[in-house]
């Protein structure tokens, strides 16, 4: 009987701290998808099985038991690592073409079909 009331109390206490720590699982996984993992280049932390991905969402998750929201916790890891190490950059003037450059080219190619078909 001492065992089963050990067993029962043991699978209790785990599944209280699997419940808490799901909770802020959703926030860690969507704050980890945008970010690049620095060693697997091309894939996200979420993917990544890495080190370095499990020390970020390790330390993604204690930024959220801080109480940082997701802009604040960008901006720890944007000042930390760089601004390449998300994967939706901000609009500035360092990636200005970045986010520009397809519209200018798209732009000038329609211009060019436009004036070929006028031609003819």
């Amino acid at each position: 009987m001492k065992i089963k009331i050990l067993v029962i109390t043991i699978f209790y206490i785990i599944s209280f701290f699997n419940l808490s720590y799901g909770s802020n699982s959703e926030k860690v996984d969507q704050i980890s998808k945008n970010l690049r993992c620095l060693i697997c280049q091309g894939q996200s932390v979420y993917d990544s099985q890495s080190d370095f991905a499990l020390s970020m969402k390790i330390l993604i998750q204690s930024k959220i038991d801080e109480g940082k929201n997701d802009e604040q916790i960008y901006k720890f890891l944007k000042s930390k690592y760089g601004e390449w190490i998300v994967y939706d950059p901000e609009v500035s003037k360092n990636t200005f073409l970045l986010w520009f450059l397809p519209l200018i080219l798209f732009v000038f190619g329609a211009i060019l079909i436009i004036r070929k078909l006028s031609i003819k």
